[in-house]
């Protein structure tokens, strides 16, 4: 398969590594549609990409949300055969904070969206791809989760977001292997700093730092260079049950 000829969902489309995908796609010839629950953004993410790209407001914590939106999604394009899970939270908090212990919701919130919604999409969208005729290989889609590099290195504070992190990665070979009859492969993306929105709210010296803590290249990951891997990721075949590391070989420190 060639990225032009995507037909893709992403979540977390309105903002971040989800719009820089979105975005790519499009640009390559390729249809998208971006789920996010952030409507106004979402609505001028997708008006600025063009007519190659729609938008489907969705709650991934939501199953029934989900399924009605992955079935829009997929008559908006005409078939689905890309789904690129990038909705997601920080959720960052100490387990022993200043105010005392993490509340048991905020963790429970983190693993909801973060890991239940990859996997509440995972599956919507599998559901849907089965049915296409096979390609070349006998290919029939690509699933991909956004893990991170706090997966294998989660810094103090990340405990809710390292372990969902972690979990996405590790659901990948399972479902890869399950998907396999049905011609469905799954990959996962794990990146390391890179230069979001969120990044631009910080201070222009905290910036300098986290980029001065990555070996190579000594900087910021750009978002078009995540868009760029899942590009690669789609096109072939052979790169299937496995987590990229995608981080200017960077180790995070404790804090």
């Amino acid at each position: 398969m060639k990225i032009r000829d995507a037909l893709a969902v992403v979540t977390g489309g309105a903002s971040g590594l989800g719009n820089a995908v979105a975005r790519y796609i499009a640009a390559q010839g390729g249809r998208v549609a971006l789920l996010d629950v952030q409507e106004g953004p979402g609505r001028e993410a997708a008006a600025a990409i063009g007519g190659h790209a729609t938008f489907v407001r969705c709650d991934v914590t939501s199953e029934a949300e989900v399924n009605a939106a992955m079935d829009t999604a997929h008559g908006f394009l005409g078939g689905l055969n890309l789904l690129v899970n990038c909705a997601g939270v920080v959720g960052a908090g100490r387990m022993l904070g200043k105010n005392g212990p993490m509340a048991g919701e905020f963790f429970t919130k983190v693993i909801h969206i973060n890991l239940i919604g990859t996997f509440l999409c995972d599956k919507a969208a599998a559901a849907l791809m089965q049915n296409n005729a096979p390609g070349a290989d006998g290919e029939r889609g690509v699933l991909i989760h956004t893990s991170s590099v706090a997966a294998y290195e989660g810094q103090i504070g990340q405990a809710a977001y390292s372990a969902t992190k972690a979990a996405v990665a590790g659901m990948t070979l399972p479902i890869a292997r399950e998907l396999a009859r049905v011609g469905i492969r799954c990959m996962s993306i794990a990146p390391g700093i890179f230069h979001t929105p969120m990044m631009d709210g910080m201070p222009a010296d905290v910036q300098a730092s986290l980029a001065a803590q990555v070996p190579f290249p000594p900087r910021l990951g750009k978002p078009e260079e995540f868009a760029q891997l899942v590009a690669t990721i789609f096109e072939i075949p052979m790169l299937n049950g496995e987590t990229i590391r995608l981080d200017g070989a960077i180790r995070m420190q404790p804090k």
